[in-house]
């Protein structure tokens, strides 16, 4: 069980949860105040819970769908029910707009879907797949909401203009006032693919455990000095990204895993890459051997500047490191780094989690509910 920090009555308070699964409880239980600010007079509560079930959809496939976006849309009737909530789940598989509409097509209530909301602005262009506007524009949906414009400068406003042009009612959440919240929430759901699609490079989350003294070596005789909770939470951010980053010396001092293993990975995706930064280039084959028979795509990278670069190019939009002391303080004086989160093992076993943004707040961490209230 681990204690977060909430605010109550303008106070920093710490309160006990218990770590849940990605996707599984996400954003529904989370940030009741944030909830009912998505409620207001410019955001009708069928809309808001739309979103909401929209973003859990989308993250139940956050590690699956590089080089493509999550991307989760919830179609309504009339009055405001739920009928169909569809999630991309790999590029190449339907989008999230198609899902929803063939489930309302197979359960027979696509005649009644009147209203569509969809985490990212449809794709207006033919790839693997067809256009979502148009798929969408062939429905009987009248209103569309959309939670961000879609990061591409050259293809933005093309879905939501073509659905304009075809009669269709299209509302794009505004980033202040009573929809702020919900386009957060789709904010923290695009940031690694938005900061992809602007850079060519990945989003890097930095996950630090440390004692309570702030120390990162284990006691003798074992590997971790962190809860199982936190163990379960690594996983999940594992599975939630596209290529975790080590060090050569921890690969030579604890040879570890970094694969998936205490929760259930993404079927069906793509090899996860993993990034060893050594400045000799130089790596036991034993343990290379032993990463690839785990599914890993190992790359060796000798120049630390060019690791952004190098994922960028192999189509990484996420990237998590996991190593010592060495390679953190080095990636923290380049300032390649977008979230950093700390594990805290506390001395009474309750583990405490600090999460810090840099430049700005928007972070893919706030999906987790452990992680819905911290900041630094």
């Amino acid at each position: 069980m681990a204690s977060l920090p909430f605010k109550e009555g303008g106070k920093m308070v710490l309160r006990a949860l218990s770590p849940s699964g990605w996707m599984e409880k996400c954003v529904l239980d989370a940030l009741p105040q944030a909830t009912s600010a998505m409620t207001g007079p410019d955001l009708p509560p069928a809309i808001a819970h739309g979103f909401r079930a929209a973003v859990n959809e989308a993250a139940r496939h956050v590690g699956a769908t590089a080089p493509n976006p999550p991307v989760g849309c919830t179609l309504l009737d009339r009055d405001g029910a739920i009928l169909a909530t569809g999630g991309h789940h790999r590029a190449g598989t339907p989008h999230a707009e198609i899902q929803a509409i063939n489930q309302c097509r197979a359960r027979g209530l696509l005649d009644r879907a009147h209203t569509a909301i969809v985490t990212l602005e449809p794709c207006n262009h033919t790839g693997r797949t067809g256009p979502c506007s148009y798929a969408l524009a062939a429905t009987p949906v009248r209103n569309v909401w959309i939670g961000l414009r879609d990061p591409n400068p050259h293809v933005a406003g093309g879905g939501a203009d073509y659905l304009r042009d075809h009669g269709r009612r299209v509302h794009v959440l505004q980033p202040t006032g009573p929809q702020a919240a919900a386009r957060d929430l789709c904010s923290s759901l695009l940031a690694p693919f938005a900061h992809f699609t602007r850079t060519g490079q990945p989003w890097i989350t930095v996950k630090q455990a440390v004692d309570a003294t702030g120390a990162m070596l284990p006691p003798p005789g074992r590997t971790t000095f962190t809860s199982a909770a936190s163990l379960d939470l690594a996983h999940r951010l594992r599975r939630a990204t596209d290529a975790v980053i080590t060090a050569g010396g921890t690969v030579r001092a604890d040879r570890p895993g970094l694969d998936v293993r205490r929760v259930p990975d993404h079927a069906g995706r793509a090899p996860r890459i993993l990034a060893i930064c050594t400045r000799t280039g130089e790596v036991d084959e034993a343990y290379l051997d032993a990463a690839r028979s785990r599914g890993f795509d190992v790359r060796l990278c000798t120049d630390l500047a060019a690791l952004p670069d190098l994922l960028g190019r192999a189509g990484v939009t996420w990237a998590m490191v996991e190593a010592g002391p060495a390679l953190l303080a080095e990636l923290d004086a380049r300032s390649m780094w977008h979230d950093w989160l700390t594990i805290t093992a506390g001395a009474d076993g309750v583990d405490h989690y600090n999460i810090r943004v840099r430049g700005g707040d928007v972070t893919p961490l706030h999906l987790l509910p452990e992680f819905s209230a911290v900041k630094e």
